[in-house]
């Protein structure tokens, strides 16, 4: 019996000995293999090398007449006289519009015929004060109401010709609000006036693009709906950066009119500002954003190293450092969150 005990105990002792031999190989081996994979990191990577670029910026803008305005009488009154040829050219001092004015001509005659009697009474005093017929504080006094009579005549012009609207240039009359018989306000607007023979582009640019807009830059647009390509050249430049949007309002004149140019239309704006042959530029998802700034991971000597970038023009895929690498460095484009400072990286692949 005793014989046996012993027996049983040798082998549960043969069996144990032999489940810690196995797990302790095993143990060793995954501690080996997670070694191996924590030097093996197989990652993605590119060389820096410098590139053509050509700078340029495509931006909206939209189309506007060189000169725009709403046509409104400047008194209340009825329209007596209606001349809005609707899409039609006018030029410039057409009357357009005629309100009721027959109490304000009356008013005017009245003027003009005691303007007849003064002057008539002033040329009689002339010759008596020159024998000293007459007081000098009378001749004045004549010469007073004289001036007077002329400044209230004047005064009645006035009030007549803001009964009139008429074109303030050569332009083409828009769609017309209003019919003859009609009582306006000053706030009515009967229609609108364009000039037809000059468009001008409006466009805002971002602020470090600034200082490269200059006055007689040529510019390239194309229509939202279109491919068509126009031209246009830069005639002048808001005098300061917009503070809410940090951008720089430009105005263009279009040099290739066309009837499918029309006013308020938006375009696309495509800005050349000369070509860098020396550009750095790297895959954007090399890019590790951070607060305030941007990093990418470069390989040296075998290990990883996270290295602050500026960054310039953005194209499809790619984008430009403008400071932080050097020709030739090799950064990671995979496995970015996996890495850290000084990761070991045994091997990698070279991508385009």
């Amino acid at each position: 019996m005793k014989k046996k005990i012993n027996i049983l105990i040798a082998v549960i002792l043969l069996l144990l000995t032999a489940f810690f031999i196995k797990v302790g190989f095993l143990s060793s081996g995954d501690k080996k293999q997670n070694s191996k994979e924590k030097v093996q990191k197989k990652v993605d990577a590119f060389i820096v090398t410098p590139s053509s670029l050509i700078s340029e910026i495509t931006v909206t803008g939209a189309l506007a007449a060189y000169d725009e305005v709403e046509l409104k009488n400047e008194v209340a009154g009825r329209v007596v006289k209606l001349n809005l040829p609707e899409g039609k050219f006018v030029r410039k001092g057409t009357l357009l519009v005629k309100l009721y004015d027959d109490d304000l001509q009356a008013t005017l005659k009245k003027l003009d015929s005691q303007l007849a009697i003064q002057k008539r009474i002033y040329q009689r005093q002339s010759e008596l004060i020159k024998v000293s017929g007459i007081s000098q504080t009378d001749y004045d006094q004549t010469i007073l109401q004289l001036n007077t009579i002329k400044a209230e005549i004047a005064e009645q012009k006035a009030l007549i010709r803001k009964t009139e609207v008429q074109a303030p240039f050569d332009g083409t009359i828009g769609l017309r609000n209003i019919s003859i018989g009609a009582v306006v306000s000053s706030s009515t607007l009967l229609a609108t006036i364009r000039t037809s023979n000059k468009i001008k582009l409006d466009f805002y640019v971002p602020e470090k693009y600034g200082s490269e807009i200059t006055t007689g830059m040529m510019v390239d647009f194309t229509m939202f709906n279109d491919n068509k390509l126009y031209h246009a050249t830069v005639i002048a430049t808001e005098q300061g950066i917009d503070s809410a949007t940090r951008n720089l309002k430009v105005r263009a004149l279009i040099t290739t009119p066309s009837k499918e140019l029309i006013p308020g239309s938006f375009a696309n704006i495509q800005l050349k500002f000369g070509e860098n042959t020396h550009a750095l530029m790297i895959p954007t998802q090399a890019i590790i954003p951070q607060e305030g700034d941007k990093m990418v991971i470069v390989a040296r000597e075998g290990k990883a190293h996270f290295v602050k970038i500026k960054t310039g023009i953005r194209k499809s895929s790619k984008i430009e450092v403008t400071e932080g690498l050097e020709p030739i460095d090799t950064i990671i484009t995979s496995g970015l969150l996996f890495l850290k400072e000084k990761s070991k990286l045994s091997y990698f692949t070279i991508t385009k």
